[in-house]
């Protein structure tokens, strides 16, 4: 990927959040299409002739393949959505994990093999949104889906690569969106900044952005004990 303009772009989560950043940025940059996709589209504020609101449940089969046939014309797939439950790892209860799973891992995973082939064709880009919670114990549940987010990103590159796709993962911490407000008493990045550095990484050709100084300090750690990366922090 060199430029981002003229592409066909597919943005999941894209009503709130970085979502929207994500939309209004892709459109500076040139971009033919923005497929802004979310559960409810009325929610999508942004007027621009070249956003279509797209009506999607990226846990549902169904709508995921109307997705693939509504938007066949896709070059860059952006998995942006997600949601964070923060359960125990040890309850007996597994139902907030696995509903974790199913949108921050399956919905990925699923869109991704949706649009792969086409993808490949136009040498595109597919971008899955991870955290550095897949390297820190914090989240709980939430950090479990966005390790194994990580880890089938890295196995979507060693796969796409050959064909011609560059497969983007993006490790963040806390960004100033209403996910962020978890954790309500702790710095967080501006949204607006992160998703500038995504799109850069985009258009450079990296293979991971790694987005706010506190993510590449744990990504350059990962040699050392949990608790030494976790006091770091």
């Amino acid at each position: 990927m060199t430029s981002l303009n003229g592409q066909t772009v597919l943005v999941t989560g894209a009503n709130r959040g970085m979502g929207r950043h994500y939309v209004t940025q892709l459109l500076e940059r040139g971009v033919s299409t923005v497929y802004a996709a979310a559960r409810d589209t009325s929610q999508i504020t942004v007027t621009d002739p070249r956003i279509v609101p797209l009506v999607l449940e990226v846990t549902d089969a169904a709508s995921v393949a109307e997705a693939g046939r509504v938007a066949s014309d896709v070059t860059v797939l952006i998995n942006n959505a997600g949601i964070v439950r923060g359960a125990s790892v040890l309850t007996r209860d597994a139902a907030q994990l696995r509903e974790e799973l199913e949108t921050n891992l399956f919905g990925p995973l699923a869109l991704a093999s949706t649009f792969a082939d086409r993808i490949a064709e136009r040498s595109g880009a597919i971008v899955n949104v991870a955290s550095v919670l897949a390297w820190l114990p914090v989240g709980a549940s939430y950090g479990v889906t966005k390790a194994a987010l990580w880890s089938a990103t890295d196995s979507m590159r060693l796969e796409l690569g050959p064909r011609g796709v560059q497969v983007v993962g993006v490790y963040v911490g806390l960004v100033d969106t209403d996910m962020g407000q978890t954790f309500p008493d702790s710095p967080k990045s501006d949204p607006a900044e992160i998703v500038r550095r995504v799109l850069d990484g985009i258009e450079s050709g990296d293979d991971e952005v790694l987005a706010d100084d506190m993510t590449v300090a744990v990504r350059a750690a990962l040699n050392q004990p949990v608790a030494e990366r976790l006091a770091n922090v």
